[in-house]
């Protein structure tokens, strides 16, 4: 069952059946046959595959040379998205603007593949990205289980980015597309059984949607759309590849619905990557579409405002929330322009300093809606140094509302954090502990787990 064994898995199972060991052997891939990996990880058949069902895809072409990769690029302009089949965390993937560049960063792609091949793609790079991961069984029936959108734009390798589910900015109509589309694509590209990955990219401005690309695997997105939404993909994917349907498995935290209910979320999830570039001083610290995290953490809270701020205090890197790091105006316009690993603090900064969401739009192509609502993290904090001599306790429950910590509170009003404790236990503002049970308490929950909030 290579789908549950991420890239590595169906790079070895591809490379088997190749030299003829499965049927040696007579060993059966379940899950998603060796057609079905192929097409999915095949650039070329993948992008014939949705063209077949009427999916709108990136121009692109494929190339087995430098000549071939060369001529597609006169064809297409630059910039251009280069994206190596066969690989894992987008691994030799790269962003080319010119010719020079292009040659350099096309023979990589070309060496890091493991059949030879690359497709070069139109640019999407500014367009707002988001993942569904999806579900089918032996009888045809697909779920959605989560929805997942980058706070990033394209151009920033999913792994990389700050990603938040369910996804925020996609209207209900733009939703039901996207859902639509993942359906007839994990049909045609023949995943029998099992979870999926699908990646979208949608215009800011005119909404045209195209696909990416898709995982047919469990996926680093899957592990957080199970912890996100209490549904287990990998554990659910396992029996419906020896023969079960979703009707006939059971939930394990509602005991009465079955796995093709559809998880419902009502509260909001930010996975937040984590990295180690001060071990690797000579290393580039450009974030691009190769993945250069070695970890994330995951937050969950009543707002995207709680969630990330406990996310940043999650990273262990001594950040206790959305905190500064620089008042120099040219270094925060560049670390916005430039992706990073830091750009989510240099954001705060940029509103501390009076830079308006328009001229950070610009710059970042990160979605106004995310924007808003750092700004008004950053706006409260303004607010909370303002009052600092008259702060009430229900200016302290609002903070702590937004996702405030004890440690930063102290800072802002000139206190000890075991001064703000004190007040807070004897203010009674503790935090509540809400359900994770895939239903949003819909129906009753026996094995649910939860997180902390202080919402009321």
């Amino acid at each position: 069952m290579p789908t549950l064994g991420g890239q590595t898995a169906l790079n070895a199972a591809v490379n088997l059946a190749k030299a003829g060991v499965l049927k040696k052997y007579k060993l059966e891939v379940i899950g998603a046959d060796i057609k079905a990996i192929k097409k999915g990880e095949d650039r070329q058949l993948f992008k014939e595959a949705m063209q077949k069902i009427g999916l709108d895809l990136p121009k692109s072409g494929r190339a087995y040379n430098l000549k071939e990769a060369i001529s597609i690029a006169e064809n297409i302009g630059f910039p251009l998205i280069i994206r190596p089949s066969f690989t894992l965390g987008g691994t030799g993937g790269s962003v080319a603007y010119n010719i020079e560049e292009f040659r350099s960063l096309a023979k990589h792609g070309l060496e890091c593949s493991m059949v030879g091949e690359i497709l070069i793609e139109e640019s999407v790079i500014g367009w707002k990205e988001f993942e569904l991961e999806v579900m089918r069984d032996t009888k045809d029936n697909v779920v959605i289980i989560c929805s997942i959108e980058n706070l990033d734009p394209m151009g920033v390798h999913t792994g990389d980015s700050i990603t938040v589910a369910p996804a925020q900015t996609l209207t209900d109509r733009e939703y039901q597309k996207m859902r639509d589309a993942s359906i007839a694509c994990i049909r045609e590209i023949g995943v029998a059984t099992g979870g999926s990955n699908i990646q979208f990219a949608v215009h800011p401005d005119n909404g045209r949607m195209v696909v990416i690309e898709m995982n047919p695997r469990v996926s680093r997105s899957s592990a957080l759309a199970s912890k996100a939404t209490g549904f287990p993909i990998a554990k659910i994917a396992a029996k419906l590849a020896v023969g079960y349907t979703l009707d006939e498995i059971a939930n394990d935290i509602t005991k009465e619905t079955p796995a093709c209910f559809e998880p419902a979320i009502d509260y909001c999830v930010v996975k937040i990557p984590r990295f180690t570039f001060e071990k690797f001083p000579q290393a580039d610290a450009t974030l691009t579409v190769s993945m250069k995290s070695v970890g994330e953490a995951m937050s969950i809270g009543r707002t995207f405002k709680e969630a990330l701020q406990k996310g940043l205090r999650s990273l262990e890197i001594k950040k206790y929330g959305l905190e500064s790091v620089t008042h120099d105006l040219e270094k925060i316009r560049e670390k916005l322009r430039v992706p990073n690993a830091e750009r989510i603090f240099y954001l705060g900064d940029a509103f501390r300093m009076g830079i308006g969401i328009e001229e950070i739009y610009s710059l970042t192509r990160i979605d106004r809606w995310f924007l808003y609502n750092i700004k008004e993290i950053i706006d409260l904090e303004k607010e909370i140094s303002v009052k600092k001599n008259n702060f009430t306790k229900e200016d302290l429950l609002h903070a702590k509302q937004f996702g405030f910590s004890d440690r930063q509170l102290s800072r802002l009003l000139g206190k000890t954090e075991e001064e703000i404790y004190r007040w807070r236990k004897d203010s009674a503002i503790k935090p509540d502990f809400k359900l994770v049970d895939t239903c949003a308490a819909e129906f009753k929950a026996f094995t649910p787990y939860f997180y902390s909030t202080y919402d009321r």
